[in-house]
């Protein structure tokens, strides 16, 4: 641990009470916003959903924000902090949230966000510190007497700008994820209904598509249809991976989190995946993952399906596999496939190999179009791909550097981030 001196939450902020909901509405009260611990997240304040409450003038300037106040969640996940940064005006806080502010000017209260943060997620140092009655809970006077680092200001300043350094880059992961996304959604929805030859529209059962494609059941471009093995799967590995519904990704399948079974080579045999067979999910309490299909291409070597699966053999030479995965994930594919699914009694919707034979699909008339219109989206899917494995290793350093930094395993004069600049901030 670091040779910082120490103190106490409560000898270097004064912590203030939020208010308590109430359904009674006075005449000279007036509606006010304010944040739930439902707002506050770890260094992030969410106001995309900000209720109002009654309040008194008295109360709104009691119990008010302003720029630098550090909230500190009392329930829920005990201890999650952000500092308020003044993103609004005249805003309050509930009851169940703590707000911290700094009693002299040589504390940042961004530096103890991140250091509540590596306590409760990472060192372990607090436990107990929540009160247990019918929920978990940390009382203003546990908050109070919780010890803290106190470095120099300077060094609190500097740790701090380097979290939020790593933190912005992961923001603007996170950007690009949300935009690539976006576009495919968009380019799904030209695609599908427009093609890429620039011909005129017509109308269909699914809504407007290119005037020389056909609208087909797929069980008239499909070979085989099959549900999948129901022998008890487990970690150990066998000669037998068997994929799972957390397998089966939008357009591929995902090898992370196998599972094996044990068979002989003539059951297996029967459901052994073969490249370019669809996996779609059969049942699922969540209705946008029902009908989700992945292509095989080939890994994980040897692969089964379980029984929660159902494998579709397309004809080759007349359907593209890629191009009807797209299709099926498509925001048209999906509202069909869930308006076809029969819901069941323990919340879950379901598929069968009928529902599924009879899902209408768009056809262009030649493989090299279909082709076309898979390649294109299949490169919008590698974009978000690039994003999201930037993201995760960011991820990964920031989880790091908060801890090495707040143990003093490493300082910042030690790092280098340049890695984390842009070509613009290069170029600038």
């Amino acid at each position: 641990m670091t040779d910082w001196p120490s103190t106490t939450i409560g000898e270097i902020f004064d912590i203030g009470s939020g208010k308590t909901m109430s359904s009674k509405v006075r005449a000279d009260a007036e509606l006010t916003p304010f944040l739930r611990t439902s707002n506050v997240f770890w260094d992030r304040i969410d106001l995309s959903k900000v209720d109002e409450m009654p309040m008194l003038l008295w109360e709104r300037e009691e119990k008010s924000l302003l720029p630098g106040d550090l909230l500190v969640c009392e329930g829920g996940e005990i201890g999650r902090a952000a500092v308020w940064e003044g993103q609004a005006e005249s805003i309050s806080f509930q009851n169940h949230l703590h707000r911290l502010r700094r009693k002299n000017d040589d504390i940042d209260p961004g530096f103890y966000a991140y250091f509540l943060q590596s306590a409760f997620t990472q060192l372990g140092i607090y436990e107990g510190a929540g009160n247990k009655t019918t929920i978990p809970n940390l009382s203003r006077s546990n908050l109070a007497a919780l010890d803290v680092p106190k470095p120099d200001f300077d060094e609190q300043r500097d740790i701090r700008l380097v979290l939020k350094r790593v933190r912005a880059a992961m923001e603007k992961a996170d950007d690009g994820i949300h935009v690539a996304d976006e576009l495919k959604r968009a380019a799904m929805r030209e695609l599908f209904a427009r093609g890429v030859r620039g011909e005129a529209q017509k109308d269909s059962e699914i809504g407007p598509v290119p005037e020389s494609w056909n609208v087909v059941e797929f069980g008239s471009v499909r070979r085989r249809l099959q549900y999948g093995t129901s022998v008890r799967c487990d970690t150990k590995p066998t000669p037998f991976p068997v994929l799972r519904i957390p397998n089966i990704g939008q357009g591929k399948v995902d090898a992370n989190d196998l599972k094996y079974a044990h068979f002989n080579e003539k059951d297996a045999e029967n459901h052994r995946l073969e490249k370019g067979d669809m996996i779609f999910i059969r049942t699922n309490g969540v209705i946008e993952r029902l009908g989700c299909c992945a292509v095989f291409e080939g890994q994980p070597e040897g692969a089964l399906f379980a029984s929660y699966l159902i494998r579709a053999q397309p004809d080759l030479e007349a359907l593209n596999p890629g191009f009807a995965a797209h299709y099926f994930g498509s925001p048209v594919g999906t509202r069909i496939i869930a308006g076809r699914a029969t819901p069941a009694a323990d919340g879950k919707y379901n598929l069968n190999t009928g529902i599924i034979d009879s899902l209408p699909i768009p056809l262009p008339p030649t493989l090299e179009e279909q082709q076309e219109v898979a390649e294109i989206l299949d490169a919008i899917d590698a974009k978000i791909e690039l994003h999201k494995r930037k993201r995760a290793v960011l991820e990964e350093l920031f989880r790091g550097l908060l801890h090495k930094l707040m143990t003093g395993e490493i300082r910042v004069a030690e790092l280098d981030l340049s890695a984390l600049e842009t070509k613009q901030e290069v170029a600038a």
